[in-house]
């Protein structure tokens, strides 16, 4: 009888209200985030546009109309550079020479990093501050300074006169981005790997590096498009033509046919492909990178 009017009592309460229906909450600031994204991109990527497809039209559709698609599509322009000693002996200049300053910037900044990380002494936050004031100075400031120090040593002429200067200007921001990340890893992998017998280097080659790869990436990118894009210290350091990186060939080109416009699109879309193809390829290590320092 118990358990029967029990029921008969739980089955006579009338239900209760429905719990309301939870709304989804949309930021307001996400379509105005949005909409200054999409103008940030508009900004960027339609002059950027332009200069592509303007390299396939004539000088005379240009003439004729800056804004409209190439009727009919011009194909020499690209074809007359790619088969160019003019385009090629410059790319593997600059090639030459950003790998070099990138393979510098990476290595020194991450051994300099794990140092200011990892390692506890008197003095090193006086040398991290060192390291962020470097940015406040651009490698185009100390240019003449470097081309007298340059003439000195006998690097004129040479790719290590503009390889060697960009890696330690590279070297101010590949420590601030990967100082943080370092700092970040959690310090038991450090002593567990003591534990198992492993040395500091063995921890930073075999543990550190890997972990650090987002950030790796990201400074790897940005002292490789840094390089890319020098055009005064090569200028002034590089006196034979043949020694030219991409931004001087393009220059060069510019002032040999001022008058075929199409043909200097042409080659200004082709040189900054590398660069974009690089940012492109890395943009998910580089939002990495760029997020767990600034956590860091």
């Amino acid at each position: 009888m118990i358990r029967v009017s029990a029921t008969l009592g739980a089955r006579s309460v009338p239900p209760g209200p429905a719990a309301p229906a939870r709304r989804l909450k949309i930021p307001v600031a996400t379509p105005v985030t949005y909409l200054v994204g999409l103008l940030l991109v508009g900004i960027i990527a339609v002059p950027l546009l332009f200069v592509i497809v303007d390299g396939f039209r004539s000088n005379a559709q240009i003439s004729g109309s800056a804004t409209a698609l190439p009727h009919p599509w011009v194909w020499q322009n690209y074809s007359a550079i790619l088969t160019s000693s003019n385009f090629w002996e410059p790319l593997a200049n600059s090639a030459l020479i950003a790998a070099i300053a990138t393979a510098l910037v990476v290595g020194l900044g991450s051994m300099a990093a794990f140092a200011l990380s990892r390692y506890s002494f008197r003095g090193r936050e006086g040398f991290y501050f060192l390291f962020a004031v470097g940015l406040l100075f651009p490698l185009n400031a100390a240019s003449l300074p470097l081309y007298l120090l340059l003439d000195k040593i006998g690097l004129l002429n040479n790719p290590f006169g503009v390889a060697l200067p960009e890696a330690g200007f590279g070297l101010p921001i590949t420590i601030v981005i990967l100082r943080p990340f370092m700092r970040a890893i959690p310090g038991e992998l450090e002593d567990a790997a003591v534990v198992d017998g492993a040395t500091r280097i063995r921890f930073f080659w075999r543990i550190l590096l890997p972990l650090s790869r987002p950030a790796l990436a990201t400074v790897a990118v940005l002292a490789f498009v840094q390089s890319w894009n020098t055009y005064l210290l090569p200028l002034l350091v590089f006196t034979s033509p043949q020694r030219f990186t991409l931004p001087l060939a393009v220059a060069n080109f510019n002032t040999q046919y001022s008058q075929n416009t199409a043909s200097i699109l042409a080659f200004t879309a082709l040189s900054m492909m590398p660069a974009l193809g690089c940012f492109i390829f890395a943009q998910r290590h580089l939002v990495g990178g760029f997020t767990g320092a600034v956590k860091g």
